[in-house]
């Protein structure tokens, strides 16, 4: 079930993005700068390969250049050689893998490694994470719906 709800999103993400140019994909609308590819490679490398792979998993975090930067937000941020086709296909893989590891992971398992810039470590299990990650997708899915509507007047949900 919680692989069913987090699926749901992960297809929202993609589903509102669905006939974009790519000059809507790249264009920052709100003031923090990020835009809706932006935030696609956050979903990728922030969450997904952050947590299932590194937290759950246990693979190292210098997973992308810039991990550790000063703005501590750099996997929001595009290159200018990033390709839209690139970054959802980055997105999908990270997806798959995610899933790879859901499949074989006990939900009452603890994680793997913990990543000391959290303080103090309130992670139990991978319930949790994949709880967490249910609502972060929710979360991100729903500044997308929010950003879309601001750049092509196309609602998701029509209330």
């Amino acid at each position: 079930m919680l692989q069913r709800f987090l699926n749901s999103q992960r297809d929202h993400v993609f589903g509102i993005l669905e006939g974009l140019s790519d000059e809507q994909l790249r264009r920052p609308v709100l003031p923090s700068g990020w835009s809706c590819l932006g935030l696609v490679k956050h979903l990728a490398l922030g969450d997904e390969h952050y947590w299932f792979r590194c937290i759950v998993a246990g693979e190292p975090f210098d997973f992308f250049p810039g991990w550790n930067d000063d703005r501590g937000d750099s996997d929001w941020f595009l290159e200018p050689d990033e390709s839209a086709e690139a970054i959802f296909d980055l997105y999908r893989d990270e997806i798959e893998r995610a899933n790879a590891i859901t499949a074989i992971t006990p939900l009452d398992m603890a994680p793997r490694q913990r990543d000391e810039r959290w303080g103090e470590w309130k992670i139990p299990d991978f319930r949790f994470i994949m709880l967490h990650m249910i609502e972060e997708t929710a979360c991100h899915a729903g500044h997308l719906d929010a950003v879309v509507e601001l750049l092509t007047g196309r609602k998701w949900l029509v209330v």
